[in-house]
């Protein structure tokens, strides 16, 4: 008997298994935001399954019209889904879409897999003049969106409104997290850290009140971050992403085998291999989920001079910081204007949180309309409702549901209880779905 089809998606994401990691896994606000976007606003039907838990196995019975693969499936190590899982993905007639991130190395692998497994639609970070030497040449029956790291997420919006201070009572004149990033990553690479380093040192010289930190150790998550946003009159920046794509994966075996060869690996040394080749190929640079979250705790951003994906400009939503920091006394000396500050901050925050055109909501809706043109329905039957549900609680993933409900927050026990009252469900469905 063939499989009955329902109507709806099947998002498939992964986090660890909480009993591992329960007091060890630091989970990224902005990851659990873009996965539970689609439950949120989508007009289609939304299930959600954590690939962690396996493959239930109702789904040889129950195939849903669209699956769509999560960015959190993909890391250097491989794709983590079980060998069941990515049979069924690469087995099931449906439409096939995935979402990338951190898209610049390990292209053949993610490559070989969006051919392997018959992905219809991508959603890439690619810029889309680029779409047709990337996506196109590598994966020529694949259809290709561009898309933001993130976007503003209603818990976004109420951590800013919770966490931050009036201007008179934030205590940090000027604010940054960032971590070091290995060389092979280009000539990009070491900005967060420089604009971190080399603005303190000059800092120094000036009455700046500053909390800059750029070491892994410094950074925060859940409420200290927030709490530290909260605190901040500024904060700086640098584009997200890489000045590369090493489409052809010749960088980091380059850099691996220089390591394990005991042979330099700075930028300049790589810059004589593979990298001189690639690097600024095509920009992989754009906007990061950080600029949102600046502009909804209205922090005045002072960014390196960058494109930003053509969403800020400068002086209109940041103050630009030159990567020579020969303008570092005109930046300083706009921090310490209360009224040239609250004039970019209320721009950036009218233009990037108030309009609504870079919300989750919006973006699911771009991501709705693309299926709609591709053909596909969004109703759905309770019946169908009920089969696809009864599918997916089955088997090992029913033993394990409780796992499910209490990974989401990735905290101590006690913060899942109370952030996830009655929680116990295995599945988080759209409003539509249930």
């Amino acid at each position: 008997m063939s499989p009955a089809s329902v109507p709806g998606v099947l998002l498939v994401y992964h986090r660890p298994d909480h009993r591992l990691t329960l007091r060890r896994f630091a989970d990224a606000a902005t990851v659990r935001e873009h996965i539970h976007a689609f439950a949120a606003h989508s007009r289609f039907a939304i299930w959600e399954l954590n690939a962690d838990l396996g493959l239930p196995a109702g789904l040889n019975d129950v195939h849903p019209s669209v699956v769509f693969l999560h960015y959190s499936l993909y890391s250097p190590q491989g794709y983590n889904l079980s060998p069941a899982l990515a049979e069924f993905v690469r087995s099931i007639d449906a439409l096939k879409v995935a979402f990338f991130q951190d898209e610049f190395h390990y292209c053949r692998q993610r490559f070989d897999f969006v051919n392997d497994v018959g992905i219809d639609l991508v959603y890439t970070h690619v810029h889309p003049q680029d779409i047709p030497h990337v996506w196109g040449r590598y994966t020529p029956r694949v259809q290709a969106r561009f898309n933001y790291p993130g976007y503003v997420d209603p818990q976004m919006l109420a951590a800013a409104a919770r966490f931050s201070r009036p201007d008179a009572e934030r205590d940090i004149d000027v604010g940054y997290r960032g971590r070091p990033l290995q060389p092979y990553m280009g000539s990009g690479a070491p900005e967060k850290v420089l604009v971190g380093e080399r603005f303190r040192e000059l800092a120094a010289a000036t009455t700046l009140r500053v909390d800059i930190n750029t070491q892994e150790d410094g950074r925060l998550y859940g409420a200290q971050w927030y709490r530290f946003l909260g605190r901040c009159h500024a904060m700086l920046g640098v584009e997200s992403g890489t000045s590369y794509l090493d489409l052809e994966d010749e960088v980091l075996h380059d850099y691996n085998r220089r390591r394990a060869e005991g042979r330099p690996v700075t930028l300049e040394a790589l810059q004589e291999g593979p990298l001189g080749r690639w690097d600024h190929n095509f920009s992989y640079r754009t906007i990061s989920p950080r600029n949102f979250e600046a502009a909804a705790f209205r922090i005045c951003q002072v960014l390196f001079e960058g494109e930003y994906s053509g969403v800020l400009e400068p002086m209109v939503h940041y103050v630009p910081l030159k990567k020579d920091f020969s303008n570092f006394d005109e930046v300083v000396a706009l921090i310490r204007d209360p009224r040239a500050r609250t004039e970019i901050v209320e721009r950036a925050h009218r233009d990037l949180i108030q309009s609504g055109a870079y919300s989750y909501e919006r973006f699911v809706a771009d991501v709705d309309r693309d299926l709609l043109a591709l053909g596909l329905d969004p109703a759905v039957e309770p019946a169908q409702r009920a089969l696809i549900a009864a599918a997916l609680r089955s088997g090992r993933l029913r033993r394990r549901f409780r796992t499910e409900a209490n990974y989401i927050s990735a905290g101590p026990r006690k913060a899942i209880v109370r952030r996830l009252p009655g929680a116990a469900r295995i599945l988080r469905v759209s409003q539509q779905a249930r």
